[in-house]
């Protein structure tokens, strides 16, 4: 399996553009885009709201199955993720997810708790803690590897998932 994650863009349809122009199965936009629902730069998503998107339309969450793995997609402002994941884990138990996919904090990083895969992309627009801008690239086959990218579609980061 290999999916791509974005969060928090802003406004910024180019960057959604090159990103979801990439190879994988599927496309996540965990929030903030800031783009009507309806957007065509976002029709290929997996989309939900973030406390940006005014538009009614979009989701508070998404849950879908991609190759066997039950992901949870939400933006995260909803489960107070910049202060801990517990809420978010919880709602990852009652959904009985494998992996987690929000953003909110403009921080890039990758956890596993319990079996659960958490995954924020950081943001490709406004990032923060002096990061670059990055979204995610999640390949799972045997072993989930998760990596961050820049908008020049470099490396920023590769974890492995140890003990899944």
């Amino acid at each position: 399996m290999k999916i791509i994650v974005m969060s928090d863009n802003h406004g910024d349809k180019e960057t959604v553009k090159a990103v979801s122009s990439l190879p994988a199965e599927a496309y996540f936009h965990c929030g903030d885009s800031e783009l009507s629902y309806d957007d065509e730069t976002l029709v290929s998503m997996f989309r939900v709201g973030g406390n940006c998107d005014v538009d009614s339309k979009y989701p508070g969450e998404v849950v879908t199955t991609i190759k066997g793995k039950k992901i949870l997609a939400v933006h995260g402002h909803e489960h107070n993720v910049k202060s801990s994941l517990m809420e978010l884990y919880y709602r990852a138990k009652e959904k009985d997810a494998d992996i987690v996919l929000f953003g909110h904090s403009h921080l890039y990083g990758a956890e596993m708790k319990d079996g659960i895969l958490f995954i924020n992309p950081g943001s490709t627009m406004l990032p923060r803690g002096g990061n670059p801008a990055t979204y995610a690239v999640l390949e799972w086959d045997e072993t989930p590897i998760v990596t961050f990218k820049n908008m020049d579609h470099t490396v920023v980061e590769s974890i492995e998932i140890k003990n899944v």
